[in-house]
């Protein structure tokens, strides 16, 4: 424990929300959450307002639309939230060479390493800057608290929520935390605290007052003697500016139980391809893939398979998930799926077998492709494909005369960005048979109006989310607008949601 409250937790306040209801101008003041709007979804994060209603995360969205059935429900815009949050640990980090990110919107800061405090009172103004500045830089607000140690500057923060500041003063911690309940402290979960009621104890001070021995008899050796160290105010531990990532996974839960066990397997495999994708993306290989499946029951199974060498391959991993589902029951349905890869590394040793696999598939395929054309593989393919783009058939096409190709209809996810040829910058309000409802405003804009669309408008296009805040003027090239155009990009089909919202049933 600290002799001075240098430990600083900061938390944003309902981070995605309110990136919403800044970047959103009709939605602020009013009950905005966000979540999967599948009938499987869950809240990620409810605004203030909706909280109010009784709506909070992890709650299922099905009946966090039952108690604020007029509330916006949006699907999350990650770009978004993750710009906004390198924002603010650019922040944290000219305070201190000790920051230690717990999320996008959390994090622990080390004052004492970087020299800003060493007092209650410097620690209280650095708090009090860092709160302004982070309100200037991205609009939004953060809760402080400021402690001798981590445990107590998270709870200082979860006092000040929200937009506020909260410094626990050294040697008044057993007094503090006596009476709040056990769940306060640190890995008391449902299952500890109930096991805790039954003895007796619902708060912190019936925990010290047991004792050291009756804690250990209770939970075991390592749990009791650790609760019993909380619960007295103990906390040592120190603010680790990197944290080692452990694992690398990806999950999807359907709106339908999944029956077909070729479709079971296809999913499978598109996630395992997610998963690499974010091995890669943190530079890191593994070595033990990990199937998850949660079946119509809700039990779930865990399977793994541990290879000879770490890999970021995707058809290792792709197999690997594969061969792990084969010992898997889904007959009855699967409601979840999930590909993982543990025992991550920093390098790549090739798995040779499924290198020489692949190039052993790769070569069949060209010698068939030969076969068919009469000739090396690729040659005239060019002309082939042609054919068969503009007609779909093996009689010539017309000359002069292209075919009109078939694309997929276009989906648009509610709250996400778009841009409208004529109208300029908005975002979905609502689609649904064929039309996509939008409202077109931008972050510094009055409330915007409200246009539909049909799905496929050739002059409507996703676009990437504006800044929450202006550019300043002197990052601005002459012309430029302090909120810049946005770039088209394509439409990502795992971020897909429909709001079902009108007119008259969203703010």
């Amino acid at each position: 424990m600290r002799s001075a409250p240098t430990i600083l937790h900061l938390d944003m306040d309902a981070f995605f929300a309110a990136a919403e209801q800044a970047a959103k101008p009709s939605l602020r003041g009013k009950p905005v959450v966000v979540g999967g709007l599948g009938p499987r979804g869950v809240v990620a994060t409810a605004s203030y307002e909706a909280r109010r209603f009784g709506v909070h995360s992890a709650m299922p969205m099905a009946q966090a639309r039952r108690l604020a059935p007029n509330a916006a429900y949006l699907v999350p815009r990650f770009s978004l939230y993750r710009t906004v949050s390198e924002q603010v640990m650019e922040l944290l980090g000219r305070l201190s060479p000790l920051v230690e990110p717990l999320s996008l919107d959390e994090a622990f800061v080390d004052l004492e390493a970087g020299g800003v405090a060493d007092d209650s009172a410097s620690a209280r103004e650095t708090g009090e800057r860092l709160r302004a500045e982070i309100r200037t830089v991205t609009g939004l607000t953060g809760s402080v608290g400021l402690a001798g140690s981590k445990m107590l500057a998270k709870i200082a923060s979860e006092q000040a929520k929200p937009d506020g500041l909260v410094l626990i003063e050294p040697g008044t911690e057993r007094e503090l935390l006596g009476p709040m309940s056990v769940r306060t402290l640190p890995g008391v979960g449902p299952a500890t605290g109930e096991h805790l009621r039954r003895a007796g104890m619902t708060t912190v001070a019936e925990l010290a007052e047991a004792g050291e021995d009756e804690l250990v008899r209770l939970l075991g050796r390592a749990h009791g003697t650790s609760l019993f160290r909380m619960a007295m105010g103990y906390d040592d531990r120190p603010v680790v500016a990197e944290r080692d990532t452990k694992s690398v996974s990806v999950e999807d839960t359907f709106d339908v139980d999944l029956h077909d066990r070729v479709r079971v397997r296809i999913e499978v495999e598109r996630l395992a391809d997610r998963c690499v994708h974010r091995l890669r993306a943190s530079g890191h290989s593994g070595r033990t893939i990990v199937l998850k499946v949660r079946r119509y029951d809700f039990s779930t199974l865990t399977r793994s398979e541990t290879l000879r060498g770490p890999t970021d391959d995707p058809s290792v991993v792709r197999e690997a998930a594969g061969r792990l589902l084969e010992a898997v029951d889904t007959t009855g349905g699967v409601r979840l799926l999930g590909v993982g890869v543990t025992g991550l590394t920093d390098y790549t040793q090739e798995d040779l077998f499924a290198q020489a696999a692949a190039d052993e598939q790769a070569a069949a395929h060209e010698q068939a492709a030969a076969d068919d054309h009469g000739g090396p593989a690729h040659e005239g393919a060019s002309e082939a494909a042609g054919d068969q783009g503009a007609h779909g058939g093996d009689e010539p096409a017309e000359a002069g005369v292209v075919e009109p190709v078939a694309h997929p209809e276009r989906r648009w996810a509610a709250g996400h960005d778009v841009r409208h040829a004529q109208y300029g910058a908005g975002w979905v309000q609502g689609s649904g048979v064929g039309r996509v409802t939008v409202r077109f405003e931008e972050p510094g804009s009055p409330p915007g109006r409200v246009r539909t669309f049909r799905v496929d408008d050739p002059d409507l296009e996703p676009s990437d989310p504006l800044p929450l805040v202006p550019l300043p003027e002197k990052e601005q090239s002459p012309g430029q607008s302090s909120w810049p155009a946005t770039r088209p990009k394509e439409v990502s089909p795992d971020g897909v949601g429909v709001s079902g919202a009108s007119d008259r049933s969203r703010p």
